[in-house]
C-alpha cells in the first residue's frame, strides 16, 4: 500500500518540478465563455433568456494541459496547429500571456477550433463547436514532427492530447513515439478510442472510465472489473501505466505487479470542463519532478478535486496544491 506524500514531500516535489520541460503536443482550441443569468424563459420557445454579463475565453484542449503545468510551475513548449484566423491570433495572446513560447505552434488554412459555453447562475446551458477535423497535410505533419524531434532533447516528458481534432494521427504519432522512446523520455497520453492503434510505445496513458470501457471491451461494474479493464490496458498498449479516471468515484492507477485507488479529493463539483487536462499535466511534471508514479497520480488526483471545484476552464497552482493538502488535516507538516 503506498503512503500518502505529506506536505513536507509535497513541497519536496513541488519544488523539483519546478522549470521542469515538459513537451505538449496536441490539438489546442479557444475556450470561449459568456457569463450570464437566466430570469425568465423566453415567450418565443421554452429555453431560457440568458442576460450576458461578462465574455471570457481560455486555453483549451491540449493549450489547457499546457497551462495547467506552467500554473503549478513547470515550463510547458506547445506543439500544436492553428489557423490564420482571429481566434488563432487570440490563442497566440494568451499563450504569451501565461509565459508559455507560442512561436512553435504551425499555422495552417484550417481553422482554429473554437468552443464557446453559455454559462447562466453557475450552470452551462449551451456549448457550440467550430471547427475543422479533416486530415492534416502531408506538409503540416512533417512540420510538427520536425519541431518535436527538436525540442525533445530539451525536455523530461511529454504529453500527447489527443481531442480528435486532427494531430495526434497516424502518420505523426508513427513518428514521434518511437523518437521518444529512443529518447527515454517518458509519454503521457490522453487517448481517443478509435486511434488506439497509433499510440505505441507510451509510458502511461489516462483515459477515463468509459473511454477504457471501449478500449478493453469491458464493462466496467465493479471493482474486480475495473480491475480486469485496467490489466487489459496494460497488456494491450505494453504501456507501464494505466490511470484510469472515475468522476466521483476517484481514479486507479495500475502496474505489472499492483493497483492503487484513490478516492476523489473534490469537495464539491462545479464543473468537470478540462478536469482530465489537470490530471495528465500533474501527472507528468511530478513525475518529472522525480515523483513516483503513485506519488504523481495522488498529486494529480488532489489537482483535479480543486479544478472541478472552479467554473470553467480552470488551472491549479502549486499553492493551492499545498493548502489543500494542509487543510484536510490528512497529511502531517512534516
Amino acid at each position: 500500500m503506498t503512503q500518502s506524500p505529506n506536505r513536507g514531500r509535497l513541497e519536496q516535489i513541488l519544488d523539483n518540478s519546478r522549470g521542469k520541460s515538459v513537451l505538449v503536443v496536441g490539438d489546442i482550441m479557444l475556450d470561449e465563455f459568456t457569463w450570464g443569468r437566466v430570469q425568465r424563459i423566453s415567450p418565443e420557445a421554452p429555453v431560457p433568456v440568458v442576460e450576458v454579463i461578462r465574455e471570457t475565453d481560455g486555453l483549451g484542449g491540449a493549450g489547457n494541459v499546457a497551462a495547467n503545468i506552467r500554473a503549478l510551475g513547470g515550463d510547458p513548449i506547445m506543439i500544436g496547429v492553428i489557423g490564420q484566423d482571429a481566434p488563432g491570433r487570440r490563442l497566440e495572446s494568451l499563450f504569451r500571456d501565461m509565459g508559455i513560447d507560442p512561436d512553435h505552434l504551425v499555422s495552417d488554412e484550417r481553422r482554429t477550433t473554437l468552443k464557446t459555453r453559455i454559462i447562466a447562475n453557475n450552470q452551462q446551458v449551451v456549448r457550440t463547436d467550430r471547427e475543422d477535423r479533416e486530415p492534416m497535410s502531408t506538409r503540416v505533419n512533417e512540420t510538427l514532427r520536425q519541431r518535436f524531434m527538436e525540442l525533445l532533447p530539451d525536455t523530461e516528458a511529454v504529453v500527447v492530447s489527443d481531442y480528435d481534432k486532427g494531430v495526434a494521427n497516424k502518420q505523426l504519432l508513427g513518428n514521434i513515439l518511437p523518437g521518444a522512446a529512443r529518447a527515454n523520455v517518458p509519454v503521457f497520453l490522453d487517448p481517443k478510442v478509435h486511434h488506439a492503434d497509433y499510440y505505441m510505445p507510451t509510458t502511461v496513458i489516462t483515459p477515463n472510465q468509459r473511454e477504457a470501457e471501449l478500449l478493453s471491451g469491458l464493462a466496467i461494474v465493479d471493482a474486480a472489473s475495473l480491475e480486469d479493464a485496467g490489466r487489459h490496458l496494460l497488456d494491450r498498449f505494453g504501456c507501464t501505466y494505466v490511470l484510469i479516471t472515475q468522476g466521483e468515484a476517484g481514479m486507479s492507477l495500475f502496474k505489472s505487479d499492483d493497483t492503487l485507488h484513490l478516492p476523489t479529493a473534490a469537495r464539491e463539483v462545479f464543473d468537470v470542463t478540462g478536469a482530465g487536462d489537470t490530471v495528465i499535466a500533474g501527472l507528468a511534471l511530478a513525475s518529472a519532478g522525480g515523483a513516483t508514479m503513485d506519488e504523481a497520480a495522488i498529486v494529480a488526483n488532489h489537482a483535479a478535486g480543486l479544478v472541478v471545484g472552479k467554473v470553467g476552464t480552470a488551472t491549479v497552482t502549486a499553492q493551492e496544491l499545498l493548502e489543500d493538502f494542509s487543510s484536510r488535516n490528512a497529511h502531517s507538516a512534516d
